[in-house]
């Protein structure tokens, strides 16, 4: 592995060998848009022109511009990196497998089918645990998002909700104490233009 690289996944605490790392890489760069997606061609003609009337650049990107899918691919390598597999999700909160599969049926938890079987995100978990407030969270989350945004949600500081003054993780905020349908609040908005 270069050392770059195995530095870089040392630093995000990330267990896995450049191998596996780059094999989940080029498996989530694949579930993407095309390499090369003309954006017209996803258009009718009335809709290419109310986008270019308001000043929208409907054109191919150029071989010299920086792929803005790379970002996107980085951070679904991670999500299902670091996600669980029934079995571990199952041992980190101390219950049989099945339980986890009925949470997951229920809506309890939240997961995706990979190759593998399910994979759970991590972030829902504690050491121990579910994440306090969990449920109603889960509930308000709009069902045609994926994972990767739920995720990026739940883990990124939100303007509206702050722990000693400052902008908080609605993850962050849940293990704080926070009130749980303050961020059912919010993740209900996902997928909403603002």
């Amino acid at each position: 592995m270069p050392p770059s690289l195995r530095s870089s996944l040392a630093r995000a605490g990330l267990r896995v060998d450049s191998d596996e790392f780059l094999a989940l890489v080029e498996d989530a760069a694949r579930q993407l848009s095309p390499v090369d997606p003309d954006p017209a061609e996803y258009l009718t003609d009335s809709q290419r022109a109310a986008l270019t009337d308001v000043g929208l650049d409907l054109a191919p990107r150029k071989e010299s511009e920086r792929d803005p899918r790379a970002r996107t691919v980085a951070l679904q390598a991670v999500l299902r990196d670091t996600a669980l597999s029934v079995a571990g999700a199952a041992e980190r909160i101390n219950v049989d497998a099945s339980r986890v599969r009925h949470r997951l049926a229920e809506g309890r938890l939240t997961g995706w089918k990979d190759r593998g079987g399910w994979r759970l995100p991590v972030w829902q978990f504690t050491n121990d645990g579910v994440l306090p407030g969990l449920e109603p969270v889960l509930e308000a989350a709009p069902e045609d998002q994926p994972p990767l945004v739920v995720a990026g949600f739940m883990t990124t500081p939100q303007q509206d909700l702050r722990t000693a003054g400052e902008p908080t993780s609605p993850r962050d905020w849940l293990l704080a104490g926070g009130e749980p349908t303050t961020v059912a609040r919010l993740v209900a908005t996902l997928g909403t233009p603002a």
